[in-house]
């Protein structure tokens, strides 16, 4: 059976390793391109869009798909939905791994939002050190804010033209430690932190070291995603193709 990975997580590159072990099942891995050195999973790769859902159901018949794994990074909405659609309308069964989010303790110093933008809105009037974890793709909704001084770190830096925030770019590839973070947010004097409800534990330290330190963090939200059949875990996953490949 051939399964499509939408990748790009460290639990989509886990799967594919997995997959790779599994007599009678071959995986394909999907990337986005987005990342200029992306870390290359097991099997098969492809890299770059489909062309939206026409381009992608027409992939899954022209492949011969059997099954469609959706693990891509919580806020990547887009694929998500395309890929419903897709598999919906070639027939091919789907499976969304979606990590949980992070959910707020005792001691943390959360300000909820539901976009960048409204993140941004929110830093406005009560931060002057931002420790900003929100992406390249997303510099230019603080590009405005000319009061804040803005550590930002990314995996790859901004294009040349890129609308840019005041501060220090830092690129870097979790997964990060709690030593690190910490020394980050008191060296830097960080009193804010913008970050996306990612999940997982890759970047999960610098919540925490928020948490021991007092300082505040502008954490967005979510987005909705499509209805479907969704697992947690890679080991779920597992069992869910297991599953197929024998009924």
């Amino acid at each position: 059976m051939r399964v499509l990975i939408l990748g790009g997580t460290g639990d989509a590159a886990e799967l594919a390793a997995e997959v790779a072990t599994i007599q009678g099942l071959e995986a394909i891995t999907s990337l986005a391109g987005r990342t200029r050195e992306p870390s290359v999973p097991l099997g098969d790769l492809r890299i770059g869009g489909f062309g939206g859902v026409a381009g992608l159901a027409s992939y899954l018949r022209v492949m011969q798909i059997d099954l469609l794994i959706d693990a891509t990074h919580p806020f990547a909405t887009q694929i998500s939905f395309n890929a419903a659609d897709a598999a919906t309308e070639v027939g091919v069964p789907r499976l969304m791994l979606i990590r949980p989010p992070w959910e707020k303790e005792s001691g943390d110093r959360w300000i909820e939002v539901n976009s960048v933008e409204a993140a941004a809105a929110s830093v406005a009037n009560q931060a002057q050190r931002v420790f900003l974890t929100v992406g390249r793709q997303e510099l230019a909704a603080f590009a405005h804010l000319e009061k804040i001084w803005f550590l930002m770190r990314m995996i790859d830096p901004p294009s040349g033209d890129a609308l840019v925030p005041p501060g220090v770019i830092l690129c870097d590839r979790g997964p990060f430690t709690l030593n690190n973070e910490r020394q980050i947010l008191i060296h830097n004097k960080i009193d804010t932190i913008v970050s996306k409800n990612s999940g997982g534990d890759a970047t999960k330290p610098k919540i925490i070291a928020a948490r021991e330190l007092g300082v505040n963090v502008v954490m967005v939200n979510r987005p909705p995603i499509p209805p479907g059949e969704q697992v947690t875990d890679v080991d779920a996953v597992l069992a869910w193709l297991f599953d197929k490949l024998h009924d």
